[in-house]
Parts: C-alpha cells; structure tokens; sequence
C-alpha cells in the first residue's frame, strides 16, 4: 500500500503518466478526493480533466474499447457523478463539523487560510459559490464544507452541485478532448499551463485584495482621534456589542448570515 502511495505521489507532476498509470480509477479518485475530503486541495483537477480528453482523443485512456466519443461520454458520466458525491461529502463534514471547524489549527493537511477564504468568497457570492468554486483550485474542496457549516438547504445545495459539477468536468474533458484534435502534444501543454494559471489567478487577486484592504484599514485606524475616557458613570463598552467590536467568532458567524442568500 506505501510503494503504491508513493508511486502516485511520484507520478502527480506527469499527468499523461499517471492516467496511463492508473486509468479511470484513479481519474475517479482524485476528482472524489479534490471536491469531497479536506485533505484534497493540492490535487491538479482543471490539468487533470483536460489532460484526461486529450488521452481519449488519442486513444490512450479506454479501458473499455469503446469508440473514441463514447468513451468521452462516459468518462463524463463518471467523473461527473464523483464530482456531485465529493461535494455532497464535503457538505456533509461541514454540517456535521459546524463552526467549530474553523478553530481547527492550520496542518500540512488541512489549510485553514484557504477554508477561511472560502467562507469569505461565500459571504460575498451566496449560494452560487457552489458553482463558481468548481473552476477555483482549493475553494472547490473548502466550498461545500463552508455551505454546510452555514446550514444551506441541501436541496438548494444540490441543484447548484449538480450544475457545478456537470459544467466543471463537461467543459473541462471536451476542451482536451478538442484541443487533442487540432494541437500538437507540447501546444497542448501549454494550454494546460494557461488553464492552471487562469485558474489560480483570483485566488492570487483576492489575497492581494486582502493584504490592501487590511492596510487601508490598518492606516485609518492609525488616524483616528484618541477615545475620551468614560466619565458621569457611564462604562467603556461600545455601543452595540457587549465587547466592543467583532467576537472572536465573527468570522463563522457570516456563514450562518450567508446561508439564506
């Protein structure tokens, strides 16, 4: 079982090698994996899937001896319905885990910065993160425990599973699959990097986005006259929070507010 672990390890950074390796099984591990356990988020799904129709095209992953479409189409069947589980056991863990989830220590396993930046993205864009997260490496693993700790409908949650997943492995495996058509291997490739760059990008954008507004807030705070000390008996506390500002689980507390968008 280690040499086999190993050898998948090994095999992640060859993307042609390890589906030749390992075919439809772990084609089907890995999309479950990224969408479904926690521990899945550094997982290559957007290469992998395109990767996955240029083989097909080429006749290189059929297992089954189909024809070359056939076996596209069924392929998309496949790994559509690992998609839609991943993300119904993603959502599952975070109802079960609650926000208590979010107090977990950040581990070589499990990124709480990207589980926070997640809930962030689900504050902002609601229920259709579902969708938009199946196109964002690591917010696709996190969203459906998010949409769970905030208590989404699950029949909401699974209208926008089903649309995610079809549209995210559909358009992902027929993009290789096309390319395979008219491209040369190395042309391919370079696709495959701009697909994984664009990806990639709004995380990139958002920690940036981050990073400026917490400075802007830094600096404004910095400007702000000094607070008159508390005189004719009346306390120190701020009005409209017993603490005086944000609890300390303020940032769970947005998912439950979000979960009714």
């Amino acid at each position: 079982m280690i040499d086999l672990l190993r050898e998948f390890f090994s095999r992640l950074r060859e993307l042609e090698a390890l589906l030749t390796w390992g075919g439809y099984p772990v084609l089907m591990l890995i999309i479950f994996a990224e969408t479904g356990l926690l521990i899945g988020f550094f997982l290559p799904g957007d290469s992998l899937l395109v990767t996955a129709g240029v083989l097909v095209n080429a006749g290189l992953l059929n297992p089954f001896e189909l024809s070359t479409f056939g076996n596209l189409l069924l392929m998309n069947v496949v790994l559509i319905t690992m998609a839609i589980v991943g993300d119904a056991v993603g959502y599952g863990i975070g109802f079960k885990a609650g926000p208590k989830i979010f107090n977990r220590d950040q581990s070589l396993l499990f990124r709480k910065d990207h589980l926070v930046a997640t809930q962030k993205f689900y504050d902002k864009h609601g229920g259709k993160t579902i969708i938009l997260a199946r196109f964002m490496p690591a917010v696709r693993t996190f969203a459906p425990v998010v949409a769970g700790v905030g208590q989404m409908g699950y029949r909401r949650f699974a209208m926008f599973n089903i649309i995610g997943g079809v549209s995210w492995v559909s358009s992902m495996t027929f993009l290789g699959y096309f390319l395979g058509k008219v491209l040369g291997a190395k042309q391919i490739e370079k696709v495959v990097y701009v697909i994984i760059v664009i990806s990639v990008l709004p995380l990139f954008i958002g920690a940036i986005k981050h990073r400026l507004n917490a400075k802007k807030a830094a600096a404004e705070a910095g400007k702000l006259p000094p607070t008159k000390s508390p005189s004719n008996g009346e306390n120190g506390t701020t009005k409209g929070s017993p603490t005086g500002g944000k609890s300390a689980s303020g940032e769970t507390n947005n998912v439950h507010h979000s979960a009714g968008e």
